[in-house]
């Protein structure tokens, strides 16, 4: 944070010397000294005539916010005119219609007609008014709140520049939140010389400018400009190709067509990109963003501060690389390619990768080691990551033997024909296979991953976005490189994209409009937040790995303290391992019994009794917190049930939906067990290790879905995959099925084509 210097402004030079804006948004929340400009059509009703006081507000709760933080807050409000006219057009009414009840009669009060009002005037009546508004909300928060009118004489007088720039130093060493306005009661009309020229000279036309000179002139991080449009546009907002400009660069305005100006105020948004430039070349940060949307406005200035994707930051500093916008639209284009490619190249294309994690394996080694030691030296990261992030000979040798089954299976997966149906002569209807659009991945700690989804989302024809954690960081840059690499065989090395900027998670999950589908790879608590930040992307995945293993009565010896062992001990960080193991009471005291506890004490796990089973002991281990608890270590829940029924009761009112076991050699009990328990993976007789994609023989799998739309359990190339309706007709049309028409439906089903026998 930027230290301010203690002496008196009298000393200090006018001319600010040439600072440095802030140059990445999330460097946004470092910002010491802001102003927050309101335009006229945040601070005004749809009719512009008087405030719209829930707007209002909200803006008052979240400066205030920011103040007491311990930043110093300024607005440059517009809204005096407004409610001027709303004071005076209500004085005027009431005049006429006592005027006119005395002359004429109640008859002709309903053909008053209000005159226009002056502008200067409707000023004069507001500013009192909308300042003892600004005092009351404030007060609030225990704020105060100081009023400053200014013109533009004020900054071309020296002495009086001097007397402002004081004047805003004290109230802000005091802890007020000064509100500044031109003051439109006694404004000249603009000067048409000296219009944004240089650092030095800017005229203030309206309240952009005012703010832009206020910013510099004040020495700010921050300008937040608030309008009625999200921020700025490459084509005017509405126009069928306009998107939002995430930055914008100095140079970058002979690119934008600017529209009209806004409802209400003197300025448009190509005066606010003058004032923006102006305030960032006099070292300035700034943000034009929506401060009227419903949804946004109760949170946008704090969010601009936390540097979270808002309107239009300005930037001075270009990044090397595209931006994320750009890379989701190149893989989506890139998707499309590869889509479009043969079975057989999209198999080489994997087949290739496979290759190359075998033939660069040392580069890749070498590389997760820098990952490796960077990691224990910051000691970031638990033991349990540690290890996931860790790569081996034998983990790659597994990957490339993964990838070639993927390969293998995938020759048929995109425009598989699934459904053939004639709904009436010659017109035939096929549904097919095609690829969902643009996948984002979201990891964590697993370099492996990176691979393993790729090849996924190449046999599906997909683009990918891929974002992983820092610690992974040089693991996956190569992994990414050699990925593009196989890609670049058939011309499509754009189809897979890593995202390397700054771009916070959350941010990448607005991006509704270049995002089809979420897909989160890493703990519990990422799942939870992806899903809360996701705005209108299905986000497929599992929250939680809440994995149960039942050992019934008629369990075999033999078997039980295996599966438990493997389902526990094997990997106790993944997802799906054995967190709640459920005992009927008839085993309770039993050899079975204590050689579940014996094992369990020698592999070094911790038990956590569930509270029927610690009523049966005089001395148990520590009663558990909760039965809905995901450890993911050498802990795990011990519950007794008193029959099947009840442990498919306990599952379902404690589970998460992901892997669920039962032990036990009687048949019928397990074919029970297996048809009632509504989880995504459900076993008998078998580890809860075994729900994963590799080993179902799908190769891979993105992840594991608890959801019940589309795709659950491990989701392999299946689960990447929707479908299209394909019809193909000879000059029909459905008037011709009506009760008259000459055509009837027959809706035959048609035999499939014969699937590729490889």
């Amino acid at each position: 944070i930027r230290c301010w210097s203690n002496i008196p402004f009298i000393t200090m030079p006018l001319s600010r010397a040439h600072g440095k804006s802030f140059a990445h948004r999330s460097e946004l929340k470092h910002a010491k000294r802001i102003v927050v400009k309101l335009g006229s059509a945040v601070v005004t009703r749809g009719d512009e005539c008087g405030l719209a006081l829930g707007r209002l507000a909200s803006i008052v709760e979240q400066v205030s916010m920011l103040q007491n933080q311990g930043r110093e807050m300024m607005i440059v409000t517009s809204g005096a005119v407004a409610f001027g006219k709303q004071r005076l057009r209500h004085e005027i009414l009431l005049s006429q219609s006592v005027r006119q009840a005395l002359h004429s009669g109640q008859s002709q009060l309903k053909d008053m007609a209000i005159p226009v009002l002056e502008a200067r005037a409707c000023a004069a009546a507001g500013q009192s008014g909308l300042m003892a508004l600004y005092e009351a909300m404030f007060t609030q928060y225990s704020i105060c709140a100081a009023q400053i009118l200014v013109t533009n004489l004020d900054f071309h007088d020296e002495q009086k520049r001097r007397n402002l720039n004081g004047t805003l130093h004290e109230l802000l060493r005091m802890n007020i939140v000064p509100i500044i306005n031109t003051n439109d009661a006694v404004v000249p009309p603009p000067e048409p010389n000296s219009d944004l020229q240089g650092v030095n000279v800017i005229s203030v036309k309206d309240n952009d400018s005012l703010a832009a000179r206020l910013a510099v002139e004040m020495k700010t991080d921050l300008l937040i400009v608030l309008s009625d449009v999200e921020g700025l546009f490459d084509s005017p907002p509405g126009s069928d190709d306009a998107k939002l400009i995430d930055i914008f660069y100095p140079g970058d305005q002979q690119s934008v067509t600017f529209g009209t100006k806004s409802r209400v105020g003197m300025g448009g948004m190509e005066a606010k990109v003058k004032a923006a430039l102006w305030a960032l070349q006099g070292g300035t940060s700034v943000v034009i963003a929506n401060g009227t949307h419903p949804k946004i406005s109760g949170h946008v200035i704090t969010d601009i501060v936390e540097g979270k994707k808002v309107g239009t930051f300005f930037s001075e500093v270009k990044p090397a690389g595209p931006t994320v916008e750009q890379q989701a639209e190149m893989a989506r284009a890139g998707g499309r390619t590869l889509a479009a490619l043969q079975p057989e190249q999209r198999a080489e294309i994997i087949y290739r990768l496979a290759d190359l994690l075998t033939d660069q394996r040392e580069e890749i080694l070498l590389a997760n080691k820098k990952d490796l030691e960077e990691a224990e030296n910051k000691g970031r990261l638990a033991l349990p990551l540690l290890k996931r992030l860790s790569l081996s000979t034998s983990k790659l040798n597994s990957l490339a033997i993964g990838l070639r089954q993927i390969a293998a299976s995938s020759q048929d997966s995109v425009g598989r024909v699934i459904r053939r149906t004639r709904i009436a002569k010659d017109l035939d209807l096929e549904q097919v296979t095609v690829p969902i659009g643009v996948l984002l991945v979201i990891f964590e700690s697993r370099p492996d991953c990176l691979p393993q989804v790729s090849a996924l989302a190449i046999a599906s024809g997909n683009g990918l976005l891929l974002k992983g954690g820092k610690e992974a960081a040089h693991s996956n840059q190569i992994l990414h490189h050699l990925t593009q690499e196989a890609l670049s065989v058939h011309g499509v090395r754009d189809a897979v994209q890593l995202v390397n900027t700054r771009e916070e998670v959350e941010d990448l999950c607005r991006l509704d409009k270049l995002i089809d589908l979420i897909i989160p790879r890493g703990s519990s608590q990422l799942v939870r937040n992806i899903q809360k930040a996701a705005k209108g992307i299905p986000v497929m995945g599992h929250s939680e790995g809440i994995c149960h293993v039942y050992v019934d009565t008629d369990a075999s010896v033999e078997k039980v303290t295996r599966i438990i062992r493997d389902s526990k001990c094997e990997y106790p960080a993944a997802c799906n391992a054995l967190e709640t193991l459920l005992i009927h009471r008839d085993l309770l005291r039993t050899p079975l019994f204590d050689q579940i506890i014996d094992m369990l004490r020698v592999e070094q796990v911790k038990i956590h009794a569930g509270p029927k089973f610690a009523s049966y002991l005089t001395f148990s281990p520590s009663e558990v917190k909760s039965l809905r608890i995901e450890y993911g270590d050498l802990e795990c829940c011990i519950e007794v049930v008193d029959s099947v029924q009840e442990a498919i009761e306990h599952i379902h009112k404690y589970g998460s939906s992901h892997t669920d076991v039962i032990i036990t050699e009687n048949e019928k009990t397990a074919e029970f067990f297996l048809q009632h328990v509504d989880s995504a993976c459900v076993f008998w007789n078998a580890s809860t290790r075994f729900s994963d994609g590799y080993r179902f023989g799908l190769g891979a799998e993105v992840g594991i879905s608890t959801s019940r739309i589309h795709a659950r359990g491990p989701v392999g190339i299946e689960g990447l995959l929707t479908t299209k309706w394909l019809l193909r007709g000879d000059n029909h049309v459905v008037s011709d099925f009506s009760e008259h028409g000459s055509m009837k439906y027959l809706h035959e089903s048609l035999p499939l084509p014969q699937r590729n026998a490889n």
